[in-house]
């Protein structure tokens, strides 16, 4: 696999591309106000009984929303205490000074947009169970034991990582990555120490009465390098020195045996918004995702029509000749890649083609969760209704594609 970093009007693209084909697209938008995963030192602006969740002012000008379920209470003794239990109003108060962490992104719809209060629903979503994502390691410090990815779903594995998890020695806390299963202990004992390290100095930041960031959470060359971990990165193609500086900063302290991929691109045009994808040739394919429909190999189709309450897809034979269990498991791998790369969230609902019997239902859904295993996002598959139609939710951690952009691609 190859990581492509580039540029447009200010704003961090990174691609990762397997043979000539676009796998994964991660963005950082110049506009961006809030960032998935950045930590807040936060003030508790007001309790909204009717949401029962908590307004907080993050900095300035931004302002998040911190549901029942995402409170978390650490007394001085004892274990960590999770909100849900009781009305959020008896966990915190009006003034309350907190550490809250970003469940997702938020960009303004225009530039008036920061002048005006947010409705809860837009703003963003916070938890105060903070994490520290790495490579192979993300550090839980309000987890009271380790656990292994949900993505590893072979329980005897799991239990076999679970123990030797727990056997290296000051590893606790940790959640092991789906990318880590065949990883040697010294390296995720490396890689533990540094997260504890981070997170110990972090809390020297969290005091005071003035709202404000505290850490960026990962950017888009951090996301894609974690998400990928699994892969084997053969070049890390970048064409300027800030971002070579950047690059070479993550893979000393979380991926040593990367640092030598790194691989700066010498072109005549470097500081053209996306030369390097043009020049690498997937930019057509970046455009591509701005259609609403996608052409699969044999012939068949798949309409991606995205409304405000959920995202619709639908499969056409179109030319393809076989049978329509063979063209939805083609479809089913297209779909999953489709949701990553336009960072598709919330409900979506596929209509698959007839199929035969119960047998032909089980085969098509076991396909289609060997590919959401490999989405780094929380996706579920909630089964196939009556009506033939399969229900998905993913829970995704930036805007979507669409959403970085008011025009279309072209305009660009």
């Amino acid at each position: 696999m190859d990581i492509l970093i580039d540029e447009l009007d200010g704003s961090l693209w990174v691609a990762a591309v397997e043979k000539g084909k676009l796998e994964d697209l991660e963005i950082d938008p110049e506009n961006e106000e809030v960032r998935w995963g950045s930590i807040y030192w936060g003030r508790v602006q007001r309790i909204d009984k009717a949401l029962d969740a908590a307004i907080i002012e993050l900095d300035i000008d931004n302002t998040g929303i911190l549901h029942n379920a995402d409170v978390r209470i650490k007394p001085k003794r004892g274990p960590v205490k999770k909100g849900g239990s009781e009305a959020i109003g008896k966990l915190l108060k009006p003034g309350q000074m907190i550490a809250v962490q970003a469940k997702s992104g938020y960009i303004p719809a225009d530039e008036d947009a920061l002048s005006e209060p947010l409705e809860p629903a837009k703003m963003p979503k916070l938890s105060m169970d903070i994490t520290l994502p790495g490579r192979y390691l993300i550090l839980a410090p309000m987890m009271q034991t380790n656990r292994i990815s949900n993505r590893i779903r072979d329980k005897k594995l799991r239990r076999q990582l679970n123990k030797m998890l727990d056997s290296i020695e000051n590893m606790k806390s940790c959640i092991l990555r789906a990318a880590a299963a065949n990883t040697q202990t010294d390296i995720l004992m490396r890689e533990g120490n540094i997260l504890s390290s981070i997170w110990e100095r972090l809390q020297e930041y969290l005091e005071g009465d003035s709202p404000q960031l505290i850490m960026l959470g990962p950017d888009a060359i951090q996301r894609t390098m974690s998400d990928n971990a699994h892969m084997t990165i053969n070049r890390i193609d970048i064409v300027t020195m800030e971002q070579f500086e950047n690059v070479e900063e993550w893979c000393e302290i979380y991926a040593p045996d990367l640092v030598t991929k790194i691989t700066p691109v010498e072109m005549d045009n470097p500081y053209e918004n996306l030369a390097l994808f043009d020049f690498r040739d997937i930019f057509g394919q970046v455009e591509e995702l701005f259609h609403p429909y996608a052409v699969l190999k044999g012939g068949a189709n798949i309409i991606i029509q995205e409304t405000a309450a959920l995202c619709a897809v639908d499969i056409n034979r179109g030319t393809h000749k076989g049978s329509n269990l063979d063209i939805n498991l083609e479809a089913a791998k297209e779909i999953g890649r489709q949701l990553r790369l336009r960072n598709i969230g919330g409900i979506i609902v596929i209509d698959f083609l007839k199929m035969k019997n119960k047998r032909e239902e089980g085969i098509l859904i076991a396909a289609m969760e060997d590919v959401c295993s490999e989405d780094p996002c929380t996706t579920q598959i909630h089964g196939i209704t009556a009506l033939g139609l399969m229900e998905i939710t993913r829970k995704r951690r930036t805007p979507t594609l669409i959403e970085y952009f008011s025009g279309s691609f072209e305009d660009i």
